[in-house]
């Protein structure tokens, strides 16, 4: 029986010998394979789909990690800052470890699938006027001068939790592929995949870390006060980790790249056409590699290619209601169905 990503890679990871496992049997995600999208960009397209982890996105692995760490130390409260999918996964990995969560997001900025799950699970919800970056201060602050732990990726442990993402993707290929295309906000993933891909040594893939325009400090060279995408996930002005995430980038001799909230829904759809419906920040991954195809020289063509898909849609249902086309509506009349099916 599968024990989630502790049970199955806790040898490779750090973590203290005091830690008590917290699980929900995170991680074990698929690596689908996307054979018509694959051949229309020009190379063996592979979606590692990691919205079907127990909070709909891929913060679990590190919450199972860090939660585990701070069960072991006999810790009562935890705090984060959040666009969305860490909130939900700190409150669910802190009721599972019977722990207080708090959850500081910026006021307006989450979707609300993501608020939907952080009060679900029972975690006390503040709002801040200000960005996440506002936030996230906010809570460094009070970790330093109270007990309370901080379960950010600035946490270490959450950065060796989400390392098993790698393994899982060597496992399942035996080996790296060429190239691991993914979003990058607060810079936490990509320093993870990294990080995982070296320690494993099944092969080092290029990496190609993707931006939001309106969020796109690390490509920008500087932070951005007040960022603003469709991409709520990576609206993020000033990354945590962005400085290992450039390193990493530079290591795999990969590139980081921006794109549009219109190339990001696109790519949304595209793979939703395939079956595969990701919130908004993960079809960024699929949109940088479709910004790459363009080029003539594209650099991914024949190769062996994963994208990452941080979370689900319904992480983010509303963005289809603002930005997808109406149901069409009729009479209950089998004649009005006649006409709207054999004759739209």
């Amino acid at each position: 029986m599968y024990r989630g990503v502790l049970e199955r890679y806790g040898h490779w990871l750090d973590l203290p010998a005091y830690t008590q496992v917290v699980t929900l049997l995170e991680g074990n995600t698929p690596l689908i394979p996307m054979p018509r999208l694959g051949r229309e960009v020009g190379c063996e397209l592979f979606v590692k789909f990691e919205g079907v982890n127990p909070t709909g996105s891929f913060k679990d692995r590190g919450m199972t990690a860090a939660i585990s760490e701070a069960a072991g130390r006999g810790v009562q409260t935890v705090i984060c800052a959040s666009t969305g999918n860490t909130a939900a996964s700190a409150a669910a990995y802190a009721a599972r470890a019977g722990m207080r969560a708090i959850v500081l997001i910026p006021e307006g900025k989450v979707a609300v699938g993501k608020l939907a799950g952080a009060l679900a699970y029972g975690a006390e919800v503040i709002q801040v006027q200000g960005s996440f970056d506002a936030a996230l201060s906010l809570v460094v602050e009070i970790t330093q001068k109270t007990p309370i732990t901080l379960v950010n990726s600035i946490n270490p442990y959450r950065i060796e939790g989400q390392k098993t993402a790698a393994f899982e993707i060597c496992d399942t290929l035996g080996r790296a592929p060429d190239w691991l295309c993914l979003p990058v906000g607060n810079a936490g993933n990509i320093t993870s995949y990294w990080a995982g891909f070296r320690q494993y040594q099944k092969g080092q893939p290029r990496l190609l870390g993707v931006q939001a325009e309106g969020a796109a400090p690390l490509v920008y060279g500087h932070p951005i006060e007040h960022p603003e995408t469709i991409a709520t996930a990576i609206r993020i002005g000033k990354p945590a980790r962005g400085e290992q995430a450039l390193a990493a980038i530079q290591e795999s001799q990969g590139k980081l790249l921006a794109v549009s909230d219109e190339a990001i829904l696109q790519a949304q759809r595209l793979l939703a056409s395939e079956g595969l419906w990701v919130e908004p920040a993960s079809a960024a991954g699929f949109a940088g590699l479709l910004a790459e195809s363009q080029r003539p020289d594209f650099p991914m063509r024949g190769k062996t290619v994963v994208v990452v898909c941080t979370g689900h849609g319904l992480k983010d249902p509303a963005i289809i209601a603002e930005h997808f086309a109406s149901p069409r509506c009729i009479p209950a009349e089998y004649d009005a169905l006649v006409e709207a099916v054999l004759r739209p």
